[in-house]
């Protein structure tokens, strides 16, 4: 696995794993990479620092970076994964209807309960304006329906 700091047109800064340099190219190709802040998918590298290992004679009080052990990456992935999983589990799928839901449960017109669904990047960037809180999922949704 490998990390990049990716920087998305508005000037977010994230991070994004690949399990290579061709898969992140790969998937930014087929428009798989969007930023999680605005769901702009006009997303590239931003300058890194170097990792830079520590020194054999420090002490043993710094933690080892997490991508020098690939089980442990692969360990959070499925424990994000299985996160995400529940999540899912107990929330409603409202499919394209998602910013309008998001809304009217904030402003009280509909029962308050978990949802998830679709929001374009305005969609989702008129929500965060709006004080609604909104969080994209960690890996892609397969819709009901749609397993096959």
């Amino acid at each position: 696995m490998i990390v990049f700091d990716l920087k998305c047109s508005d000037g977010h800064v994230f991070e994004a794993w690949f399990g290579s340099s061709a898969d992140y190219e790969d998937q930014r190709g087929r428009g798989l990479v969007q930023c999680p802040l605005c769901g702009s998918g006009e997303v590239g590298k931003a300058v890194m620092a170097p990792s830079v290992g520590r020194k054999s004679n420090s002490g043993s009080g710094t933690a080892e970076m997490v991508t020098s052990d690939p089980q442990a990456v692969k360990a959070m992935l499925a424990a994000l994964a299985e996160a995400q999983k529940q999540v899912l589990a107990n929330s409603d799928f409202v499919g394209d209807r998602f910013a309008d839901e998001a809304r009217a449960i904030h402003l009280g017109e509909s029962a308050h309960r978990a949802i998830h669904g679709r929001a374009t990047p305005a969609q989702t960037q008129s929500l965060i304006e709006d004080g609604i809180s909104v969080s994209p999922l960690p890996f892609p949704v397969i819709e009901p329906g749609q397993e096959n």
